[in-house]
């Protein structure tokens, strides 16, 4: 009932007349003839609940239809059980279903002269190497003398609001990855190699019939200076830090958390310092976000206490030096993608904060080797990321289980 519900208030936001033409992605090829697994377009998702490749869904207020793979005896035994087209509209609460191939040939009786089609091309291939290509070089637009209309920026309005349920699995999806991130803290010493830590990850998150929402960043050294890096495969060094980014997805929706620590559990002076700032910037960064507050808040707060701190250890010499120490944003929205979608610019400006929102706040410092620096902050970066809902009152950390104080990092850290 949720995704029809969804698929109603869309509707009303949209021009009278409208139909909406919505697909998801194909199996894409990893090499050969083997696959990735397959993930589902998260717009086809969050408003059907399909979770097979090669399907469109299309409704209005009169009708919603289905198209998707029949049935096919040889592929399921090699594949998995498709739903097929008659059990379609039962399970998908569906008027009717019929085969994607037949899409071009049934479209014509879902659409009139008098309809607003709005329609957006999957991002990552789409039907049969893009169902954009087909729909477009079909012309529906100037056979209906229609305007064909985006699509995606009315999902994303309503994507960036989440509901109870959307908020009970961002939940879930937090806790599993603090208890993660928290295993990794008593696993990690000097002689084991990223790989190590990057697969208990893995373990935590199979075991609870989850998966990575993104590629894991298992970064010790001076590897966390690179904010990308998922090579994962150096020595964990006695001395030095490890920053590991890694969130899991539970039912669709995403977790993003970052923690960084020292691999033998004990922080040197010059870490503490730069962590403290992070720190700080990050507790400041949070404590801003309530409702009406600017989405930019967080940014300008931790970048003002960040361009402060490192000024007064000299590592920087005037405010115009932060991007050579801090060069991406404060945050993120999350939910189906973990860079989830909504502009944060409205008519030009930066939107509020509205309660069902969720934004990442993940501020850090990456100090690379430089003559001009203390050698002693060389190869130091850290990241600290949690994950906040805005509530109606201001906000909830979610990821809140994920330990980030110095010094109890440290006591959990030496427990047996």
């Amino acid at each position: 009932m949720i995704h029809q519900k969804r698929r109603q208030e869309l509707l009303s936001r949209l021009s009278k007349g409208a139909v909406v033409i919505v697909s998801t992605n194909s199996e894409q090829k990893r090499n050969s003839d083997v696959c990735y697994p397959f993930r589902p377009d998260s717009n086809f998702w969050y408003l059907t609940g399909f979770e097979e490749p090669d399907a469109i869904a299309v409704f209005s207020e009169k009708n919603y239809s289905v198209f998707l793979r029949p049935k096919d005896e040889t592929k399921e035994i090699w594949n998995g059980l498709r739903l097929g087209v008659d059990l379609a509209p039962k399970k998908l609460l569906a008027d009717q279903a019929f085969d994607i191939d037949k899409f071009f040939e049934k479209i014509h009786s879902l659409i009139n002269n008098k309809s607003v089609i709005y329609f957006d091309a999957p991002g990552n291939g789409g039907w049969k190497d893009n169902s954009s290509t087909n729909i477009h070089n079909h012309k529906i637009n100037s056979i209906y003398e229609s305007v064909l209309h985006p699509l995606n920026p009315h999902i994303s309005e309503m994507r960036l609001i989440k509901d109870k349920n959307e908020v009970k699995n961002m939940q879930k999806a937090a806790n599993l990855a603090a208890d993660a991130h928290l295993k990794a803290m008593k696993l990690s010493q000097p002689g084991l190699f990223e790989y190590h830590i990057t697969a208990g990850f893995d373990s935590n998150f199979r075991k609870r019939n989850s998966e990575h929402a993104y590629p894991p960043i298992v970064a010790s050294g001076e590897n966390a200076c690179i904010l990308h890096y998922t090579e994962n495969s150096k020595e964990l060094k006695d001395g030095d830090l490890i920053l590991i980014d890694a969130g899991c997805e539970i039912n669709g929706y995403a977790s993003d958390i970052t923690r960084t620590f020292p691999i033998n559990g004990k922080f040197t002076d010059a870490q503490k310092e730069i962590y403290e700032i992070v720190l700080d910037a990050q507790r400041a960064a949070i404590a801003s976000i309530k409702p009406g507050a600017s989405s930019n808040l967080p940014h300008e707060v931790a970048s003002e206490i960040i361009t402060k701190g490192l000024i007064k250890l000299e590592i920087m010499k005037t405010p115009n030096d932060l991007s050579k120490f801090y060069m991406h944003n404060t945050g993120h929205w999350l939910g189906l993608d973990v860079h989830d979608v909504g502009s944060k610019l409205v008519e030009n400006k930066f939107r509020e904060f509205i309660s069902g929102m969720v934004t990442t706040v993940e501020p850090g410092i990456y100090i690379r080797k430089d003559d001009r620096i203390d050698s002693k902050y060389w190869g130091i970066g850290i990241r600290i990321e949690d994950d906040v809902l805005v509530t109606e009152s201001g906000n909830h950390v979610l990821s809140e289980k994920a330990i980030k104080d110095i010094d109890a990092i440290e006591h959990f850290m030496s427990e047996a």
